[in-house]
Order: structure tokens, then C-alpha cells, then sequence
């Protein structure tokens, strides 16, 4: 069987998260040289061409520099709805805010006199990740930046109305850094449902050290309780380090892990920074096991 090489985008492309579209897929990334929300598309997963930006303007309590780990959700093939974070100038913290396109590549618009999710107190919020139930109801899932203040780090979840644009009902906290590996932080949810049971997995400890990792929680509903698993389910390895910031994909009934990772022979992010890297994901039970990451990876997508 033919494989691919890793990275499969081999420059800086900072927290990636991909969706299915009907050419193929399309990958959005924290702001770099194609803008605010870099933007790719591929027709395999593994060759990727450069689009641009998918969130060229922002609102006007923000300022370009600090767009960080935009999420996309599908709603329809007309309406799209991006989460993002960005700073807020107001407090100074990183806050979540949401745009809408009718087309999957933007251009996203944020109309949003204010940020949809801003924990000033507790530090700020990013890292939004949405999601969708089988039964149809949707979530939204986020960390708030408590270590740029030296507090506790959470993963929160909130109902969202059926437009995305609104939380609803109560937040509530998931899990917390309480593992030696997980150092000063927990980040970057993202939740999978599978067999009537739910995956939260979510990265840890600090994303330019090559301890970074990706952790995994069950939880028995979409607003938990979740147990984690204990040690991190995709670490460092000889071809690559401090992989994180993961996000899943399912294709042609085999599931994928897509997250960034940097050349471990670097000194701390020099070019190319964070590339973006694909491993697969298999389970045992209710176990998931996630292929180390590898530059020669021998199984095509």
C-alpha cells in the first residue's frame, strides 16, 4: 500500500482543524502568512495548496496579530459558523468570538459588537471547539487561558442554540490540569462521539516544549463527568515534537488524527514553527490508540 510523508503541510500552520466539503477538504489554522485564519484545501488529506484568509476582517473590538485556533461547523451548504480567538482589547485578554459564511472558505464575518465567551476573571478564553450530537443538539466546547494569570485551566462545555450564534443553558467545567504530565495547563478540546459514548481528548502541558501531549477523557454525556485516561495518548517521538492541538476525522469509516507538531532538531518554534501532521486513530474497546507520529507513515488515508 502506498503511504504519505509527514508533515503533510510542511509550514507554520498553528492549531489545525479540517472539514469535508464537497471537492475534498478544507483546513483552517491560527493566523500566519495567509492571514488571520489560514486556509487550505486538499483533495486526500495529504496534498494540501494554499487558499488564503478565511476571516479577512474583524470585528471592532479586536486587532489583528492574536487570531487564534478557529473552528468550523457546518450547518448547512450555505451557512458555516467559525469559532475563533482573538484578542479583547478592552480587558486584554484573549476572548472567543463567532463568524458565519455562506461558503465553507469564507469570507467569514463577525458582526458581534462583543466577544461570545470572554472570562476576563478567569484569565480569558480560546480554544473553541464545536460539536454536534446524534440526537442533534449542538456544544461548544473551550479552555479558559488560566495560566496567563497562574490559575487553574478548565475545560468548559455549553449547550449552543441551533444558529451556533448563542450559548444556552449552564456552563459547565469537564476536567482540569491534575496530572504530572499536564504541567500548568489543559487546552484544546475536542470531543468525538462513538458507540453512544463520548471522547474528550485535549492537550497539555506548554505547547513549545516537546513534553506537550494529547490527553483523553470518557465521558458518558456531552457535559461529562469525564474520566481521563492518565497518560497522554499521542506524544513526542524521534520525527516530531511536542505534537498537539489534535482535532478527528472520520473517512471512508477509518478515523484520523490531524494536529500540529515541530521539527524536535529546532530550537524552540524556528521556521518552519508548527506543521501540520495526520496519524491514524484505531480503538481498543473504548481505548483509543493513536499511531505515534512518524515522517514515513506507510498507510494512505
Amino acid at each position: 500500500m502506498v503511504g504519505f510523508t509527514n508533515p503533510v503541510y510542511d509550514s507554520n500552520f498553528p492549531d489545525p482543524q479540517v472539514i469535508a466539503v464537497d471537492n475534498g477538504y478544507l483546513a483552517f489554522a491560527t493566523n500566519g502568512a495567509l492571514g488571520n485564519v489560514q486556509t487550505l484545501k486538499s483533495s486526500d488529506l495529504v496534498s494540501w495548496e494554499q487558499v488564503g484568509d478565511a476571516l479577512p476582517s474583524l470585528p471592532p473590538w479586536t486587532t489583528p496579530g492574536k487570531v487564534w485556533a478557529p473552528e468550523v461547523a457546518v450547518h448547512a451548504t450555505d451557512r458555516y459558523v467559525m469559532y475563533y480567538a482573538t484578542s479583547h482589547d478592552a480587558s486584554g485578554r484573549q476572548c472567543i468570538g463567532v463568524a458565519v459564511a455562506s461558503r465553507p472558505e469564507g469570507p467569514y464575518v463577525d458582526k458581534s459588537p462583543r466577544p461570545l465567551i470572554c472570562q476576563e476573571v478567569e484569565g480569558g478564553s480560546i480554544d473553541a471547539s464545536p460539536f454536534q450530537d446524534s440526537s442533534g443538539r449542538r456544544w461548544l466546547y473551550w479552555k479558559n487561558d488560566g495560566n496567563a494569570i497562574d490559575v487553574d485551566t478548565w475545560i468548559y462545555v455549553s449547550q449552543l442554540s441551533p444558529d451556533g450564534l448563542t450559548l444556552v443553558g449552564p456552563t459547565q467545567r469537564l476536567i482540569k490540569q491534575d496530572l504530572p504530565w499536564e504541567g500548568r495547563l489543559v487546552e484544546a478540546p475536542y470531543m468525538v462521539e462513538r458507540n453512544g459514548k463520548f471522547h474528550l481528548f485535549y492537550s497539555a502541558n506548554a505547547y513549545d516544549k516537546s513534553t506537550y501531549a494529547v490527553g483523553h477523557a470518557l465521558c458518558p454525556t456531552p457535559t461529562g463527568p469525564c474520566t481521563k485516561s492518565g497518560d497522554p495518548i499521542l506524544a513526542s517521538s524521534p520525527d516530531a515534537a511536542g505534537p498537539g492541538h489534535n482535532m478527528v476525522l472520520v473517512k471512508d469509516d477509518r478515523y484520523w488524527f490531524i494536529y500540529h507538531a515541530w521539527n524536535p532538531t529546532a530550537v524552540g518554534l524556528d521556521p518552519p514553527g508548527r506543521t501540520m501532521w495526520l496519524s491514524e486513530l484505531t480503538w481498543t474497546g473504548d481505548a483509543p490508540v493513536v499511531q505515534p507520529p512518524q515522517r514515513n507513515n506507510p498507510r494512505q488515508p
